[in-house]
């Protein structure tokens, strides 16, 4: 699989869970739910699909995981002036959501293969 699979699958499924954890922070928003997670996916793959291209390119641990941060971090404090409301309750879990992804883009997948040069004909 490829890192930017890896973080597309990871970035959804991690931002799905940031999404439920507003039923922990905030009861009231159960109504809202479902409209949260999807929300929350779509964060988390936009993360992911960041933090993928970004470790094709650069192989390294640590900036692969302030890069997932910054990312991660950045999105969900997007989403919190959107809402104008909840900072810390959205931006700490967008930003968990982006350490972890850039950890399993960087840790796990394949860098594809450059193309091999045809001879000239």
């Amino acid at each position: 699989m490829n890192k930017v699979l890896i973080g597309v699958l990871a970035g959804a499924a991690l931002g799905a869970l940031d999404g439920l954890t507003a039923l922990v922070s905030d009861p009231k928003v159960a109504p809202q739910i479902v409209g949260i997670v999807i929300g929350s996916s779509i964060k988390g793959v936009l993360a992911g699909v960041a933090a993928g291209f970004f470790a094709r390119k650069f192989h390294s641990l640590a900036l692969g995981i302030a890069f997932g941060l910054l990312v991660g971090a950045a999105l969900a404090t997007l989403v919190a002036m959107l809402q104008g409301a909840h900072y810390l309750e959205i931006i700490l879990p967008g930003s968990v959501v982006g350490i972890i992804v850039g950890f399993a883009t960087q840790r796990f997948g394949e860098v594809p293969l450059a193309p091999k040069p045809q001879p000239a004909a």
